[in-house]
């Protein structure tokens, strides 16, 4: 009995650490049907479509003024942004290195199962829905704010439209805090942020119509954001004065490592650009170029503008809602406001699109791995995209946005982008052992000191702010405990499941052929 029950528990183990081959992924990836239309400079564009977006026009203000629960970083925000384009550098290498040995849909999720297996994988993609949903939500009350704010520029449209009622704009905690009356049916509060359902659901619809379809509409909004971003940077500088960053680090190392913490919100998304290497034309090749061209061409905008805006207004008057349409009201361009505002709408929705594409891919990723339904793994028949995840998802991000208050839902985004940087950083110290031989189009340089040091900053920071901020530091573990119960419930179950049939049928397979013999 006791040696029964010893075999169980080293086959539950087993099971647990079952991996799978890269070899494997890429034949799922041939047969899945998606079609391979973006090059170099798409992935590009969708990266500093994820990049510009809810961080300059938005998170920008509090890592500068700081918040309840955090400290800012004053004009020494420029460091803060060097420290995270640092941080990031390092996972940037090792997503490249993968995504250019295994370019398939799934990203950091496929990663885990080649080198950790199957559970830690289960909870690598549970940590990237949080990355990828969770932060949908969170940039579209962003995007609403904005709406409302792009409204107000014109005096004949509806009241309204330029100053809509609290419980239509609001998730229902924010909703409730305002204080106003909400209005209720049989009993029930009513409160939704319709325009950020709104954006969500045309978002989806886009991503419905294919990636390549979805990559030109992105190109549209970097151009248009671009132009603004160049615009405020070339305005503002004439009204900076150099007595506005002074003191240029008010709150010490704690300050700009909050500030490092609050700007990574900035950079989340940016490795959904490997989920399109099922999608991506010589993916070896292209893959690396996108990751890191995009990564070093939006440290060096957020710099610029990070620069202007903290010489133009003191530190005191940075608003926290729309902190550059602010600034240039404040030294007298109110012209401007809008034009900031088309650009932020322009932003954050390229955001949208590609933290909304990351979640399918990593969604459909594991449908295929049987822990999800195996119904959510289907492909539209013209549109050769995941229409059945696409819209199970945007149901769910749909729902969320009722309740998830804007502040915590771009926190706990940021915890998953630390987790999912550590854990591919990692992945590539243990490929190197267990796959030595495996080619690799691209190499990380410097290894294993590169990895480890990615690491060991993104651990650090996240640490760091874990002490910090207090909401999200309870919802982020009770996240991780909701994906372990859902993982024992079903996945582990059905995975185990789809193995034995699929052990059957190779079994069946090999006995009709002897028997033909």
């Amino acid at each position: 009995m006791q040696t029964t029950k010893k075999d169980l528990l080293e086959k539950f183990v087993s099971n647990l650490l079952r991996k799978k081959n890269p070899d494997e992924f890429l034949e799922q990836s041939v047969a899945g049907g998606l079609k391979k239309t973006l090059n170099a400079f798409d992935l590009i564009i969708l990266g500093i479509s994820a990049i510009i977006g809810a961080g300059i026009f938005v998170m920008i203000g509090s890592a500068v003024i700081g918040t309840t629960e955090r400290v800012g970083a004053g004009p020494a925000l420029v460091i803060s942004i060097f420290l995270v384009a640092l941080a990031c550098i390092f996972p940037a290498l090792c997503y490249a290195e993968f995504a250019s040995m295994i370019p398939v849909s799934g990203s950091a999720y496929i990663y885990t199962y080649a080198t950790m297996g199957e559970f830690a994988a289960w909870m690598m993609g549970w940590v990237l829905m949080l990355e990828y949903a969770i932060g949908t939500i969170a940039v579209a009350a962003s995007w609403s704010g904005y709406l409302i704010k792009f409204f107000e520029g014109f005096p004949f449209l509806p009241d309204f439209m330029k100053n809509p009622p609290v419980w239509l704009v609001n998730d229902y905690q924010t909703a409730f805090a305002s204080g106003e009356n909400i209005p209720h049916i049989l009993g029930i509060p009513i409160c939704m942020n319709l325009p950020a359902m709104i954006i969500i659901t045309i978002i989806s619809i886009v991503l419905l119509k294919g990636i390549k379809e979805s990559a030109n509409f992105a190109k549209i909004m970097v151009l248009v954001k671009i132009i603004v971003i160049a615009l405020f940077v070339c305005v503002g500088a004439f009204y900076v004065k150099p007595e506005n960053w002074t003191p240029f680090c008010p709150t010490g190392i704690k300050g700009i490592l909050m500030g490092a913490f609050a700007m990574f919100y900035a950079y989340i998304g940016f490795d959904a650009i490997s989920t399109a290497a099922e999608e991506t034309k010589n993916p070896q090749k292209n893959l690396p170029i996108g990751l890191i061209g995009s990564l070093v061409i939006c440290s060096l905008i957020y710099c610029f503008v990070t620069f202007v805006l903290t010489g133009m207004i003191p530190m005191s008057q940075i608003d926290l809602k729309a902190p550059i349409a602010a600034a240039m009201s404040f030294v007298g361009q109110d012209w401007f406001a809008g034009a900031i505002a088309i650009g932020a709408l322009a932003g954050l929705t390229s955001v949208l699109l590609v933290l909304q594409f990351g979640t399918t891919r990593i969604l459909l990723a594991m449908a295929r791995d049987s822990l999800l339904p195996s119904v959510m793994k289907k492909i539209h028949p013209k549109f050769q995209t995941p229409w059945v995840i696409t819209i199970l998802s945007t149901i769910l991000m749909l729902i969320g946005s009722l309740f998830i208050n804007m502040q915590v839902a771009a926190e706990l985004a940021i915890f998953g982008t630390f987790t999912s940087f550590v854990i591919v950083c990692i992945g590539i110290l243990i490929l190197r052992k267990t796959e030595p031989n495996r080619e690799r189009p691209f190499k990380v340089p410097c290894c294993p000191w590169f990895p480890i040091i990615g690491a060991v900053f993104c651990s650090g920071l996240m640490f760091v702010a874990l002490r910090e901020v207090k909401t999200s530091a309870f919802l982020f573990p009770l996240w991780l405990v909701i994906g372990i119960v859902i993982y024992f419930m079903y996945g582990y179950q059905n995975s185990q499941k789809q193995m034995s049939i699929k052990l059957q049928r190779t079994e069946q397979i090999t006995e009709d052929k002897i028997i033909t013999k």
